[in-house]
């Protein structure tokens, strides 16, 4: 009798186990058994951005069916991309009621800018499960002309009302577009006629395309009898045109005896010479005043003295070396006016010249940094090298 009672008061024991366990593990969501806790996770998006608004739609999931309705708290929190300019805020809150899944969709804003890529958050808070996670990332890639732009700065749309684009280098890939550009090689007559001290080169050392900008690199080097190496670049016979608004964003060097330019000649160049075939020097910068650039055009007789009307432009804080700026010619007949970041400040009318006014015909683009020169004078101790001057785009809008 002892042995019987041992026996059925272990049977009951284990029965009374076995509905504790059920009872305790049973979330009621099928009638069956259920070890597995319910939990909420959201996943990110990356796409372009798209020629019209367009949607990113974040799936927020559980892993299985809950026995009750789910509800979550949603909003989001712009990081690069910015509220009302590259999406719409949204908050609310979702509900999932004998459903896995639900969508959260956020309105993207398209522009027609060159950007980096942005990002954006969406947020879950307030779930009555558990999170997987609770964050996501969209990521708004951009698709105007791509480029990953290494720096801050200011930045020109490229399309503008009543005109079109004719003419743009961006400068992606990898090398020097030869049908834009070709490379000047040499010292030049008289260092280009301005007693300049650097050889100019078409070597990969002096000039270079990397993550959509072109570089041009002046360095400290013996080469050819000249102290200084540096690359000048012109789009003779291969990018010439007569008026429009043309932009140009630059990020310039700095220093004693650095000069960097970004200016124009006529096309007759060749043949009528110079100051006759007109010069347009949309900016000229000598390294010892680093916040202020030129913008000056010269004419005159071949032979002759030019003669030249310009004017400065300063910044209010901050080098040409900090960040991008873009320089810019609005250029129409018997009229040329020059711009720094929109920033009007000179123009010239055919009435101010005295003679023959060249500026009506086709111009051709030059980038350099010259080292040394009339105007800028030599480099001294305080001079650093290399000296770089980082071009992201050109524009001809016509």
């Amino acid at each position: 009798m002892k042995y019987n009672n041992t026996i059925t008061l272990i049977g009951f024991l284990f029965v009374l186990a076995f509905f504790s366990c059920k009872d305790n593990d049973d979330d009621g969501g099928d009638g069956g058994v259920n070890t597995v806790a319910t939990k909420m996770t959201i996943s990110s998006i990356t796409k372009f951005e798209g020629d019209a608004n367009t949607t990113f739609d974040f799936k927020v999931r559980l892993n299985q069916r809950h026995s009750d309705p789910v509800t979550v708290d949603f909003s989001t929190k712009e990081l690069a991309a910015k509220e009302g300019l590259d999406f719409e805020s949204q908050s609310g809150t979702l509900t999932f009621d004998d459903t896995t899944e639900e969508i959260i969709s956020i309105v993207i804003l398209t522009d027609t800018l060159k950007e980096p890529d942005e990002d954006f958050e969406v947020n879950l808070s307030n779930a009555t499960v558990g999170f997987d996670n609770s964050t996501a990332i969209g990521t708004i890639r951009n698709d105007d002309d791509f480029v990953v732009l290494n720096d801050d700065g200011y930045i020109t749309p490229d399309a503008y009302a009543g005109m079109t684009l004719t003419w743009r280098d961006e400068f992606d890939g990898n090398e020097i577009n030869l049908d834009n550009w070709t490379h000047e090689i040499g010292t030049g007559s008289g260092g280009w006629g301005n007693n300049e001290k650097q050889y100019y080169t078409d070597s990969h050392q002096n000039s270079y395309v990397a993550n959509g900008v072109l570089t041009i690199e002046a360095k400290e080097q013996n080469i050819n009898g000249s102290d200084y190496s540096s690359a000048r670049m012109i789009s003779a016979g291969k990018q010439e045109y007569i008026f429009g608004r043309i932009d140009i964003r630059a990020k310039l060097p700095e220093g004693q005896g650095i000069w960097p330019a970004i200016w124009m000649l006529g096309s007759n160049f060749w043949t009528s010479g110079w100051p006759s075939c007109g010069e347009i020097d949309i900016m000229e910068l000598v390294g010892h005043q680093p916040s202020t650039v030129h913008g000056t055009a010269h004419y005159g007789q071949q032979g002759q003295p030019s003669m030249h009307h310009g004017n400065g432009y300063g910044l209010v804080d901050g080098k040409f070396s900090d960040e991008f700026h873009v320089f810019s010619l609005i250029w129409q007949n018997n009229s040329i006016k020059w711009y720094v970041d929109d920033n009007e400040f000179f123009t010239l009318n055919d009435s101010n010249v005295n003679g023959i006014y060249p500026f009506n015909q086709e111009f051709f683009f030059i980038m350099n940094i010259a080292v040394g020169g009339n105007w800028p004078g030599s480099p001294d101790a305080t001079t650093i090298f290399p000296q770089k001057m980082e071009v992201d785009y050109i524009r001809v809008f016509q």
